[in-house]
């Protein structure tokens, strides 16, 4: 019996795929989760010899596209752009209809992309000893952007109220799109987006870089300080994101998408690109995203309990 489900299996595996992919992206198009994705779809399509569609369904701090992924046919074809901001959420919101590690599979990482502290260039704020100064003298008056409450976004701009003692309104939006947009034209003071959507914009001088949030400085921003360096010791959070199918897949599948999408994400075109955004490519194992998510998943309950961390 145990072989013939071996046999079976390989069956699957070896037709599969006869129809495009399908990547779930749980956010608006334009932020990083998007630009990470088409840039893994162009190669994968290729690899796998069918299309690999890109699509949208954000929402709820990117937890409406992973539960759509979760209860999805799990024959392969449709898979999640998961991130860091999922395993936040476990324990932010109260009730979720998915358990991210139980309702999901993973298949690897594929990049980590620094957060960087970043203001609208007519804020006069020229460090973060200033911001800090100009947040106190205005308590409560000026606001952050996130990408949805539950984000690390959201968890970012918590923790930093609570080390510099300042009062920041959270104003979350559905993805980095809006969210640039608004910044861009002054509707919103600062935000703690990732790298990708904000590069272009520093360095053409519309929005100034602050700092970056992980430990080390990021590689596109390497003027940048880290929060540690400007004073908030042990400050270091990042954004990875990574590809996951649901639960159910056959392991045949799954190992077959691991082995393609490893191979496209350390391939040298590959690389390059991530280079141009400021991103780290990773290209993982499964078992190796599945500690990580594990891990990180016990961490930010932590953090979000010390931070106090409020879904309104």
């Amino acid at each position: 019996m145990g072989a013939a489900l071996l046999i079976g299996g390989s069956a699957v595996a070896q037709a599969w795929p006869g129809k495009p992919v399908t990547l779930v992206v749980p956010f608006p198009a334009g932020g990083t989760t998007d630009v990470l994705a088409r840039a893994l779809a162009e190669k994968l399509a290729l690899s796998l010899g069918q299309p690999v569609i890109v699509e949208s369904k954000p929402g709820a701090g990117a937890t409406l596209g992973a539960d759509y992924v979760a209860k999805s046919r799990p024959d392969g074809y449709t898979l999640l752009v998961g991130a860091v901001h999922h395993t936040i959420a476990s324990s932010v919101f109260k009730k979720l209809p998915y358990d991210f590690q139980k309702d999901l599979t993973p298949i690897t990482t594929i990049a980590l992309v620094p957060n960087v502290l970043v203001v609208n260039a007519a804020t006069p704020a020229r460090n973060v000893a200033e911001l800090v100064a100009l947040l106190k003298a205005n308590p409560g008056k000026m606001n952050y952007g996130s990408n949805g409450n539950g984000t690390a976004q959201h968890l970012i701009g918590t923790q930093f109220e609570n080390l510099t003692g300042t009062d920041i309104a959270h104003i979350p939006y559905k993805g980095s799109g809006p969210l640039v947009t608004d910044l861009l034209g002054g509707q919103i003071t600062m935000s703690f987006d990732t790298v990708t959507p904000v590069l272009q914009h520093i360095k053409g001088g519309k929005l100034r870089a602050l700092a970056v949030t992980t430990a080390t400085r990021s590689s596109a921003l390497p003027d940048v300080p880290t929060l540690d360096e400007a004073g908030l010791k042990g400050f270091n959070i990042g954004t990875w994101f990574g590809v996951l199918a649901p639960a159910a897949v056959p392991r045949d599948i799954v190992a077959r998408l691991n082995t393609e999408m490893v191979k496209v994400i350390q391939s040298p075109e590959f690389r390059k690109r991530m280079d141009e955004i400021g991103a780290e490519p990773i290209g993982n194992s499964q078992e190796q995203m599945a500690q990580q998510i594990k891990g990180e998943t016990e961490k930010f309950a932590r953090l979000v309990k010390e931070a106090k961390v409020v879904i309104e």
